[in-house]
C-alpha cells in the first residue's frame, strides 16, 4: 500500500510543503509529526484510515524533510504552525477535519482545536497531552541540567553535538534512546549523542529501510528549524488564556513512555487534571507502549484511533 501513497507540494503561508495523501473519503485525517519524525512516520496509520474509508494526510511541517523552511527560522514558535495547519485545510479545500498529533505535533493541533474550533472535528494525540507553550510547559528546572530538552534549547549546543556524526547516526541515535523508559539525560561532561551505545541493535519495529527514509529526509531539512520549533520556542507565551478544548479528544499514552516521567506529567494525566482544558477526553493506556506507540504497535494504535473516528458518527 505504500505505493499508492500520492506526494504533492502545496503552497501555504508563502511557503511550499510536502504533503502525502491516501484514500478518498469526504471525512479527512490530518497527522502532525513530532521529532525526529516526519509524514513517514505515520504510514501505518495512514493505510489503516485511508482503508476505514477516511482521507489520510500527513505533511512535513515547515522546515522539516522536504517542506520548505521560513525565511527566519529562528523567530518561529509552536503558533505558526496553528496558522500553516489551517492554511493547509484550506488548500486543500477541506472545512473540517480530524486533527492526529504525536509528541510536540500534539500541542499545535490541540491549539488549533481551541482557536478554530470549527475547522477541526476532534483531536487524537499520542504520548503528550494538552500543554500550553510558556515558561512552564515543561519543568525542566526540576531536572538535572542535563535533561535533553535543556541541552537543546541552549543555542548551539545540539548543533555541535549531532555535527560530530553522519545524520543517520543521529536519527538512529534518538531513535533508540528515545524509545527506552527513562529520560535522556546526559552528564555534565557528556552531550546527548553520548548516551548511545553503537552495540544496542534499533528497535525490532523499526527498520534498516525506516532508518534510510528518516535520515533522507533530515539530510535534506538539517536540525535548524526543528531545534527551534519544539525546543527553543517552547517556552514563547501564546497570549492566549483560559483555553478550553471543547471538541472530543483521545489520548493514548504507553506507559512506558519517558515523558510519563517529566515533572508531574503522570499526576496531569491520570488525576484528570488535563480534563480541565480538555473536557471531553478519552485516555488509552497502551501498558507495554514506547515513546514510539505508533510504530512499536501500530495494529492496536490503528484500531484504537479507527473505533474513535468511526464513534464520532454515531
Amino acid at each position: 500500500m505504500m505505493e499508492k501513497i500520492q506526494h504533492s507540494h502545496v503552497q501555504v503561508k508563502g511557503l511550499k510543503l510536502h504533503v502525502a495523501e491516501i484514500g478518498s473519503g469526504s471525512k479527512a485525517v490530518v497527522f502532525l509529526h513530532g521529532f525526529p519524525e516526519i509524514w513517514y512516520t505515520w504510514r501505518h496509520q495512514m493505510i489503516a484510515v485511508a482503508k476505514a474509508g477516511y482521507r489520510a494526510i500527513a505533511f512535513d511541517f515547515r522546515g522539516y524533510g522536504l517542506s520548505e523552511h521560513p525565511p527566519q527560522p529562528e523567530k518561529e514558535s509552536m503558533f505558526d504552525l496553528v496558522s500553516e495547519i489551517v492554511g493547509l485545510l484550506d488548500a486543500l479545500n477541506i472545512g473540517k477535519a480530524f486533527l492526529v498529533g504525536k509528541d510536540f505535533g500534539a500541542i499545535p493541533g490541540y491549539l488549533t482545536a481551541a482557536v478554530h474550533s470549527e475547522r477541526v472535528a476532534a483531536v487524537i494525540t499520542l504520548g503528550i497531552p494538552f500543554l500550553l507553550p510558556g515558561p512552564s510547559v515543561v519543568q525542566s528546572h526540576l531536572l538535572p541540567k542535563g535533561f535533553y530538552v535543556t541541552r537543546w534549547q541552549e543555542p548551539g549546543r545540539a548543533e555541535a553535538d549531532f555535527g560530530r556524526f553522519p545524520v543517520k547516526s543521529v536519527i538512529r541515535n534518538i531513535y533508540t534512546l528515545f524509545s527506552k523508559s527513562e529520560v535522556p539525560i546526559a552528564p555534565d561532561d557528556k552531550e546527548i549523542m553520548d548516551l548511545f551505545d553503537p552495540s544496542t541493535p534499533l528497535p525490532p519495529w523499526f527498520s534498516k529501510e525506516d532508518l534510510a527514509t528518516y535520515a533522507s529526509l533530515y539530510e535534506n531539512s538539517g536540525f535548524r528549524y526543528a531545534l527551534q520549533v519544539p525546543y527553543r520556542s517552547s517556552k514563547v507565551e501564546t497570549g492566549l488564556s483560559d483555553v478550553k478544548v471543547t471538541v472530543p479528544a483521545l489520548l493514548i499514552m504507553g506507559e512506558k513512555d519517558y515523558v510519563l516521567k517529566f515533572p508531574g506529567m503522570e499526576d496531569y494525566i491520570r488525576s484528570g487534571a488535563v480534563k480541565s482544558y480538555v473536557p471531553d477526553l478519552e485516555i488509552v493506556y497502551i501498558p507495554e507502549g514506547s515513546h514510539f506507540v505508533h510504530e512499536q504497535i501500530p495494529e492496536k494504535v490503528n484500531q484504537l484511533i479507527i473505533e474513535f473516528l468511526n464513534k464520532q458518527y454515531i
